[in-house]
């Protein structure tokens, strides 16, 4: 299967939240878009400093986390991040890798926002086409 990238939004949760408080106006909510690699190897969001910090995002805990080549890292994790893609959208955490280029969109928010990837188009795509399916237990 070949490289899969899709444009996605990044938005500080808690600044989307202080705007449903009305303690700031929406035009100061921090959001950046970016080409994420969608990377289903990836557990969860994997974001590098700059992003962190262009965001605002906290660091709230530190973690040891499996990264390419069988390496184990000391990585900072992230208050929750909303991510949007085209009408969908989740929240989760971000992983947090200095020296990552790549924004990695991983399983877990994919599956948030009922994504796949179709390998024949090369894309990512809505799972149960353009309805979203919402599991409850």
């Amino acid at each position: 299967m070949s490289v899969i990238y899709t444009d996605i939004t990044l938005v500080n949760t808690g600044d989307a939240t202080n705007v449903r408080r009305g303690l700031i106006k929406e035009p100061e909510v921090r959001q950046i878009t970016v080409k994420a690699l969608v990377d289903t190897g990836a557990w969860t969001l994997v974001i590098n400093e700059a992003v962190r910090v262009q965001l605002g995002l906290a660091v709230i805990e530190s973690s040891e986390v499996d990264v390419a080549g069988g390496i184990t890292e000391k990585c900072s994790v992230t208050e929750p991040v909303t991510i949007r893609w085209k009408d969908r959208e989740t929240e989760c955490r971000a992983v947090v890798l200095p020296h990552e280029e790549d924004v990695l969109l991983g399983a877990y928010p994919l599956e948030g926002m009922d994504l796949t990837i179709n390998p024949k188009r090369e894309e990512v795509t809505g799972a149960h086409g353009d309805k979203i399916a919402r599991m409850v237990k």
